[in-house]
């Protein structure tokens, strides 16, 4: 019998359940991403399938974006280093297992925030971005779980597609 996706395993111990769906979606990313990228070559995780994004940018993005956003959550506004990794996601080269690392990383990262959040400061304030755009907490928990979930289904799609090309040999 098929293990029931993450949401359906039952309440995350110690975690109040407003805060569990973002930690459901760093889950199901996890699994899925580690699913469908199993038979890829490096050379095809960066393959650009019919002007696509790769499954190399798409890994890397999320990792990127749950990175920033949490920036947010913490209020905080963006670093240097943040703005060149952004500007850096869609440079090929990382293997699958470094990017699905990195994933692992920022997941791991914003998981301890979310852990140590107040579920009573929720709809508090939050700024985003340069332009300092209004949000709160839950909105941009909100957005992590949904961008995420959005990546995870291109890089699913971007997987297919690159099974289906010949080898790079470039890459």
């Amino acid at each position: 019998m098929p293990v029931p996706e993450p949401w359906l395993r039952g309440p995350i111990h110690g975690l109040d359940p407003l805060l569990a769906p973002i930690l459901y979606a760093f889950e199901q990313a996890r699994e899925d991403l580690q699913q469908y990228t199993a038979p890829l070559s490096t050379a095809q995780i960066w393959a650009t399938p019919h002007g696509f994004g790769s499954v190399g940018f798409h890994i890397r993005h999320i990792a990127g974006s749950v990175e920033r956003l949490m920036t947010y959550v913490k209020q905080q506004q963006l670093s240097d280093s943040q703005m060149a990794a952004l500007a850096a996601e869609h440079r090929p080269g990382a293997t699958r297992e470094e990017l699905l690392a990195g994933l692992d990383r920022a997941f791991r990262e914003a998981e301890t925030v979310v852990r140590a959040l107040d579920p009573s400061r929720l709809a508090e304030a939050r700024e985003v971005g340069r332009k300092r755009l209004p949000s709160t907490v839950i909105g941009l928990l909100t957005h992590i779980a949904e961008h995420t979930q959005r990546h995870v289904g291109q890089a699913i799609s971007a997987a297919k597609l690159a099974l289906t090309l010949p080898p790079d040999p470039t890459l």
